[in-house]
């Protein structure tokens, strides 16, 4: 049965501090991680509010919510997230009746987990597919806020034009390597090996807590070996426990690639910036020209 009268008078019983931000003549969006997030931000400017569910410094594959976070997708005008990805906020999104969803899915075709029964959610780290994913929020803004349209649109431009600028800069970037063959702590950057021509060995699978088999080490040593590949690439929200000793075995160096599934607490930067970092230390493990 829906809950979503619940999960309105619960809303109504938080105190102000639990909107914060919002204004009554202010549309809300939520958006369940950070880079659906910054899409929203960059289309909606200051014509709406964005509350990205997932607070910084947390993994969102584990993200757990709370009533007032549920009461907050119930009464959305918008609300933006990937199913499949985030358990919790698929129930939440079940529950949450009438609100206006947007499936960021529904904007591309995603590819199957290597080696699970899944698919591979990560398709934000391909520039193209977000930009295909942003056109879809601009839809979704169009029809929740129609006298805003040419403002979504305009925006939804913007954004876009940055993110083939992006696509641009990594094809150039990673087109002469002396290797094309990436290890990384977990599945999550198959898009962009698919996108840019790089082999991309991952420790862990699509979660970043599947830990590898001893099998599975010895055939990623062995691979990595034959490949001359000179780093092992640790993320920000995972521990880099694995990585760093499969560095150790190979005799290679670590570095941050980062899969942009949330910020980190203390950082600085945001999609664009972080996603050209990932491209400089590509750039410097892999040889490139």
């Amino acid at each position: 049965m829906k809950r979503l009268p619940v999960l309105l008078a619960l809303l109504l019983m938080l105190p102000a501090a639990g909107c914060a931000g919002r204004t009554e003549d202010k549309p809300e969006v939520v958006a369940s991680f950070y880079p659906l997030a910054w899409v929203a931000e960059g289309v909606v400017g200051d014509l709406a509010e964005v509350v990205d569910l997932t607070p910084v410094g947390t993994e969102p594959h584990d993200l757990e919510l709370g009533v007032r976070d549920r009461a907050r997708i119930a009464s959305a005008s918008v609300v933006f997230y990937q199913k499949g990805f985030q358990p919790a906020v698929d129930e939440a999104v079940a529950d949450a009746g009438d609100a206006q969803v947007v499936n960021a899915n529904a904007a591309v075709a995603l590819a199957p987990a290597a080696g699970e029964s899944g698919s591979d959610p990560h398709v934000w780290l391909d520039p193209t597919l977000l930009a295909k994913i942003t056109q879809g929020f601009v839809r979704a803004m169009v029809k929740s806020d129609p006298k805003n349209a040419a403002s979504y649109r305009r925006n939804g431009r913007a954004v876009r034009g940055h993110l083939a600028e992006l696509d641009r800069d990594f094809a150039a970037g990673l087109a002469q390597c002396r290797t094309r063959t990436v290890l990384v702590s977990h599945d999550a950057f198959g898009y962009l090996g698919r996108r840019y021509d790089l082999t991309v060995l991952p420790i862990a699978g699509i979660s970043p807590d599947a830990e590898p088999s001893a099998k599975q080490l010895a055939s990623l040593r062995k691979t990595a070996a034959k490949a001359k590949v000179t780093t092992v690439f640790t993320e920000t929200l995972a521990t880099p426990a694995l990585a760093k000793t499969l560095a150790r075995e190979l005799k290679a160096k670590t570095a941050v690639l980062d899969p942009l599934e949330g910020l980190t607490k203390g950082g600085s930067g945001d999609y664009l910036s972080v996603m050209r970092d990932n491209l400089a230390a590509l750039r410097t493990a892999n040889g490139c020209s």
